[in-house]
């Protein structure tokens, strides 16, 4: 039975179709979830009867979903193989690729042809049948269409490999490549957490000892890691208060040089002449002597006029 899956983002080596989820019940998980803690928030339920399955409820077949213009099945073709060539010069519908098969760890050569193209199939991860017992019943066909045709839930395995799973649930069923069992039960929880689907006790139990040995695995998801918030830019400091420069100190005044002194010539002092009488003082000629000239004296000033020695 061919039944099909995948992981989750556009930029990853197995994920490449776009747009297939939109219409999901919810946003895929988290950035960074653990698959382990995903697990835990899954509700446990007896499966639902398979009553009324029909692979036509979840949509035409390998719907060209994202609107690109080729179809599901080449677009999981195109993300997972390698060295692709294609059927014409539009990249769309591939001739043959090599497949590096995660669910057996093999190497596997598709070419495209009715005798060879079963070689390689597209798995449901979840496969519809399961889901149709866990919950998609519930889903609109438009949930269940995006459900069929999601990037998450495809995988290019082994034909042989894929007809094996059936629509075996991770209690039933795992890759026999053991390494790649943790990713595979993950992506099958972040299929079920994306379209509200439940698991089972048994499938709950075997999810749970898968990732024992993996407890780190981060459930698949195509969100993004949220943006941080720039830190609000830090105030701007006040600007400082400049006080003014002081004024230059006045020059201290020049040095007033002291005037030169002037030596004034001074008229020496008059010999000092005495005259004994007005006769002495006539016969040396200076009679009659005034008062402050030399050789008067008021003794020969009878009069007391300053004049001595008149007559």
């Amino acid at each position: 039975m061919q039944e099909t899956s995948a992981p989750l983002d556009a930029d990853s080596p197995r994920l490449s179709a776009q747009g297939a989820s939109v219409a999901a019940p919810k946003s895929q998980p988290a950035y960074a979830t653990k698959a382990i803690d995903l697990l835990a928030t899954l509700s446990v339920k007896g499966r639902a009867p398979k009553t009324g399955y029909d692979r036509d409820l979840f949509g035409q077949a390998w719907a060209d979903v994202d609107r690109n213009g080729c179809d599901t099945r080449n677009d999981i073709l195109k993300r997972d193989l390698t060295g692709i060539s294609y059927t014409n010069s539009v990249p769309c519908k591939v001739q043959s690729g090599t497949l590096a098969d995660p669910y057996t760890g093999t190497t596997i050569n598709f070419l495209r042809g009715s005798a060879t193209s079963s070689a390689v199939q597209i798995d449901h991860v979840v496969a519809l049948s399961d889901a149709w017992q866990k919950g998609a019943q519930q889903l609109t066909t438009e949930q269940r269409t995006a459900f069929a045709n999601d990037p998450l839930n495809l995988q290019a395995t082994d034909g042989p490999t894929n007809m094996q799973k059936g629509d075996g649930d991770a209690a039933t069923w795992l890759p026999p490549n053991k390494v790649f069992r943790c990713e595979y039960v993950a992506r099958q929880i972040s299929v079920k957490a994306t379209y509200r689907l439940w698991v089972t006790q048994a499938e709950h139990d075997a999810m749970a000892r898968i990732l024992g040995d993996c407890s780190g695995q981060l459930a698949p998801t195509n969100e993004k890691v949220p943006a941080v918030a720039a830190p609000a830019p830090a105030p701007a400091p006040a600007p400082a208060v400049v006080q003014p420069a002081p004024a230059p100190a006045a020059p201290a005044p020049a040095p007033v040089a002291p005037a030169p002194v002037v030596a004034v010539p001074v008229a020496p002092a008059p010999a000092a002449v005495y005259y004994a009488n007005c006769a002495a003082a006539r016969a040396a000629g200076a009679a009659p002597l005034h008062a402050g000239s030399a050789g008067y004296r008021p003794a020969l000033d009878r009069d007391s006029d300053g004049v001595a020695c008149e007559s």
